[in-house]
């Protein structure tokens, strides 16, 4: 395999960010297009109730989602010092602990799904219309679990260990064939939802697959080490993976922030619009992860070099690096914004047919929520350099900020100011009071 020639020490901010981030860009854009597609098939081979329980079911997956990215950004951050360090040893070390602690925690997850299944599905908002769609769903889902978080975790830690290029052929191959095997189980078999959610578990095993081969066959630094089972090491991976997790929380508090704002967003538009409404704001839900990805990858991208020139103790580099990040992400940001108010019409027929009471709702709210885009994108991109920098406390109070404290009250208080346009208000209105106190703030310290 030809690796990709980074040097994040010495070469050029501008050029080294291009590498990391037009290859983390097209494999997160390969996972957005599977998201649209998959509410495409489901939407329309199924109908309209089978994605409102996909939406039902979605904050277990993003809850899973981030612990997956909880780990991997804390094992590419402390990675990426211990390397800057010349210390790959210890690099190695963090990465495995890093992949046991999640499985261990995927497992729990999985078992208590299976034990709980009726109780979690109204817990997370269901009804009884769509207990049997949700049910089906979350099942055929558990057995991909555990190979979704070495993708999750894996990107990141393939990454820092130069091959970006690497880590988007995984995300490229899971989501072709997730698509692929998406129409084919829903309309040539028939198999409904079933078969969409048995189509994103064999492409999460295919994935970790090759993540696991990577890591054994091909990479350069980054490998597996067999941990010691003394009664020392096994304190010191505790410490180990607990520091892990800090670093990594916002990650995790970001996922679980969406998650969050889709059970709540349940909730509430159940309430005041019934099924019909839950339907389109599961399209708006399935848009959120194109917003949510791109600016990921902006974070993302800005990661590896930031942690590793911030252990080396290149701060004019790290500064240039959030600069350049942070323009990325204003572009980005406002591309997104105008596409989603001028396509409402077009994204929302991707999902609900033009003759359901769902697509008027959608065409309605889709623009609104397009406003979160660019503070969002900005957001994302502060607390990522928060995170590499070993500011963990600081990342977890802003991600707090923005994904909870500030967004749960306008779900609640914005419908009852200006009705159902409040509803979409909500999450747009969280991230600007978010910004609006990130950037005084950075630029204080500064």
């Amino acid at each position: 395999m030809e690796r990709d020639k980074l040097d994040f020490g010495c070469g050029k901010i501008g050029a080294l960010f291009r590498s990391m981030f037009f290859p983390t860009l097209i494999g997160m854009a390969f996972n957005s297009a599977l998201n649209i597609c998959d509410g495409m098939f489901v939407g329309h081979g199924v109908g309209s109730n089978a994605l409102a329980a996909i939406n039902i079911v979605a904050p277990l997956f993003l809850i899973c989602t981030g612990i997956g990215l909880m780990f991997g950004i804390g094992a590419s951050v402390i990675g990426g010092i211990r390397l800057a360090e010349g210390n790959v040893k210890s690099a190695r070390i963090v990465m495995t602990q890093a992949y046991i602690a999640g499985a261990i925690i995927f497992g729990i997850v999985i078992i208590g799904s299976l034990l709980f299944t009726r109780p979690l599905l109204y817990m997370l908002g269901c009804s009884p219309v769509l207990e049997e769609l949700a049910t089906d769903y979350l099942l055929w889902l558990l057995p991909g679990l555990i190979f979704f978080y070495l993708q999750c975790a894996g990107m990141m830690l393939i990454r820092l260990d130069g091959s970006p290029r690497y880590a988007m052929c995984v995300q490229i191959v899971a989501a072709v064939l997730n698509i692929f095997l998406d129409w084919y189980m829903v309309f040539p078999l028939g198999m409904g939802i079933k078969g969409a959610s048995m189509a994103t578990s064999i492409s999460c095993i295919v994935a970790g697959i090759m993540v696991v081969a990577y890591f054994i066959f091909f990479s350069d630094k980054l490998k597996f080490y067999r941990l010691r089972l003394s009664g020392k090491s096994l304190r010191l991976s505790v410490r180990n993976i607990g520091y892990m997790a800090k670093i990594g929380l916002a990650t995790f508090i970001a996922e679980l922030a969406i998650g969050v704002m889709m059970v709540t967003g349940n909730y509430m538009f159940l309430a005041y619009l019934s099924e019909p409404g839950v339907a389109a704001f599961s399209a708006g839900c399935y848009l959120f992860p194109l917003i949510f990805s791109i600016s990921n990858a902006v974070a993302q991208s800005a990661q590896p070099i930031i942690s590793y020139n911030y252990g080396a103790g290149q701060g004019l580099r790290v500064s240039r690096t959030l600069r350049v990040a942070l323009v990325t992400a204003i572009v980005c940001g406002v591309v997104i914004a105008a596409g989603m108010w001028l396509g409402s019409g077009i994204l929302a027929g991707i999902f609900i047919d033009s003759a359901d009471a769902a697509y008027d709702i959608a065409t309605a709210g889709l623009p609104l929520l397009g406003l979160c885009a660019l503070p969002f994108a900005l957001n994302i991109t502060f607390i990522g350099y928060y995170q590499s920098c070993e500011q963990a406390v600081r990342s977890i109070v802003y991600m707090l900020l923005r994904g909870i404290v500030f967004m749960l009250p306008g779900f609640v208080l914005l419908p009852r100011l200006f009705g159902v346009v409040g509803l979409w208000l909500a999450i747009p209105v969280s991230e600007m009071l978010a910004l609006a106190i990130i950037v005084p703030v950075y630029l204080l310290r500064k």
